[in-house]
């Protein structure tokens, strides 16, 4: 049907539930569900069927405590729960990890939070990434929920990585379906002059696997161009110059405006996104603002991925299956 407004909303099957598409490849609004209630499998279902078609949805004015998040997310699979997270997330909830946590990584390794980002994510491109794509098993799906944001700046990017490989060329398509990659914990690091703290802790909890560079979505069967920004090292059996560049032009092509998605936070506002078939850029306008940012994810565990030949992932260091 088509609103007043001219936007189209997409019958989902369920009665007064509404699904708006909100971009061309990626990215649909739902309305008319209460998260927090019990929800019947019907509506589960299509809430299901809406993240594997459009990667990430946006549920807004949403009433979620931590136990409700957690009750949520076991609708659609197993929480995580993570071995070590901050003192900004709730004690009693291990599944919950709240991402105001982040701002205390640099002061543990003697610098400004900034200056350990800018050390992190020191090119453009860098800072797009699925969750935890270091690891063998990287999780299927995070639910993120908005406590407290800034009145503006702050806004999330994803991008469809299987509209993404799509769009390539078919003699590129064929290249890239045989390759595979080196996915690593602080790749393009740039050390501090002297002796560095965050160096060692890499050195001491390296994270490392070898990914297929397309994966086969477990659930739908789609190619996707399995690249990002954060973890991505190098493709194997390829030099570095030859690797630098296909990754350059891959990670080109997996960021293009048209496949993205922007969503503009609200207090109550959740998104819940496909990872294994996304990458997303955190926001990096709004910390020179001094507005609070208080988000709260829990994530669900995923899979091995597997390539196009039907070779799975391969662990090379601290990572293991099921085990966090």
């Amino acid at each position: 049907m088509t609103t007043d407004s001219g936007t189209t909303d997409e019958a989902t099957g369920v009665d007064g539930m509404e699904l708006r598409p909100v971009a061309g490849h990626i990215g649909a609004e739902i309305t008319g569900v209460d998260l927090a209630a019990e929800l019947d499998d019907a509506v589960v279902a299509a809430i299901r069927a809406a993240v594997l078609r459009w990667k990430v949805v946006f549920f807004r004015d949403q009433r979620l405590d931590h136990t409700g998040h957690v009750a949520f997310a076991r609708r659609f699979g197993q929480p995580v729960v993570l071995g070590r997270r901050g003192s900004a997330s709730p004690a009693g909830f291990p599944e919950v990890e709240t991402t105001a946590d982040r701002l205390e990584l640099g002061g543990r390794f003697g610098m400004e939070h900034e200056e350990w980002l800018e050390r992190r994510r020191h090119t453009l491109l860098r800072g797009w990434h699925c969750d935890h794509g270091a690891r063998v098993d990287p999780p299927a799906a995070t639910i993120l929920r908005a406590e407290t944001v800034p009145p503006y700046g702050g806004d999330t990017t994803w991008s469809n990585l299987a509209a993404a490989y799509a769009g390539l060329s078919q003699p590129v398509r064929e290249f890239v379906d045989g390759l595979r990659a080196e996915h690593r914990l602080g790749v393009g690091y740039q050390p501090r002059p002297g002796d560095d703290a965050y160096v060692r802790h890499l050195l001491d909890h390296q994270v490392a696997s070898v990914h297929p560079l397309v994966r086969v979505h477990p659930e739908t069967g789609e190619r996707v161009l399995f690249v990002n920004g954060y973890y991505l090292e190098q493709i194997t059996d390829l030099s570095r110059s030859e690797s630098a560049a296909i990754l350059e032009l891959l990670l080109a092509q997996a960021t293009r405006p048209e496949y993205t998605v922007r969503f503009r936070w609200e207090p109550g506002s959740v998104a819940f996104w496909d990872n294994r078939a996304t990458i997303h850029l955190a926001p990096s306008d709004n910390a020179h603002l001094g507005f609070p940012r208080t988000m709260h994810r829990v994530m669900l565990t995923g899979d091995i991925p597997v390539g196009v030949d039907g070779k799975p992932s391969e662990p090379i260091v601290g990572t293991e299956p099921g085990r966090w």
